[in-house]
């Protein structure tokens, strides 16, 4: 296990050395601990997929998406932004699914994340706006009543003014 963690790093090193000698960031080309959250030197976000293998086993390859990000190339995400806006490295493709989950939106509105982790909050900037939610004011809303926050963001930004909050069931 020790022997492949490091082989695992010596690769990720030697891809990041090779990089920065050509020039080119390639998703195809990056290993699969690193895929998800890079962007490629043609601005392209970078995906997991999942795959059958030949004999039935999960292989997991990095692939190049067509979802285009404004300003920035050639990027692998820090495993500190990973940790501080709660998102995962094996997340498979590129979804909003997450943004339902109350402790993403936490991290990802967090000053740690929000303030710093300018490529994930792009990602889910876009990723709410499909959703038809403005990522800034899910924020706000996170920080004033997490609650109230994943009832608008469910229901697409269209949750009223008078929500009636029911009571938790009784256990006996």
């Amino acid at each position: 296990m020790v022997v492949s963690i490091k082989y695992t790093m010596l690769f990720f090193a030697s891809t990041l050395l090779l990089q920065g000698a050509l020039g080119d960031l390639v998703c195809e080309e990056l290993p699969t601990n690193v895929c998800a959250f890079a962007i490629s030197s043609s601005g392209k976000r970078c995906l997991l997929e999942k795959s059958a293998g030949e004999y039935g086993n999960v292989e997991y390859q990095c692939k190049t998406s067509e979802v285009v990000v404004g300003e920035m190339k050639e990027h692998i995400e820090t495993k500190e932004c990973v940790n501080a806006c709660g998102v995962d490295r094996n997340s498979i493709g590129i979804s909003s699914d997450s943004l339902f989950e109350p402790r993403l939106a936490a991290k990802l509105c967090s000053p740690a994340c929000y303030q710093h982790c300018a490529n994930i909050v792009d990602l889910y900037f876009n990723l709410a706006a499909e959703e038809g939610v403005y990522l800034p004011d899910l924020c706000n809303q996170n920080r004033n009543n997490p609650h109230r926050a994943m009832i608008e963001l469910s229901s697409n930004g269209a949750a009223s003014e008078d929500v009636a909050y029911a009571p938790a069931p009784y256990s006996y």
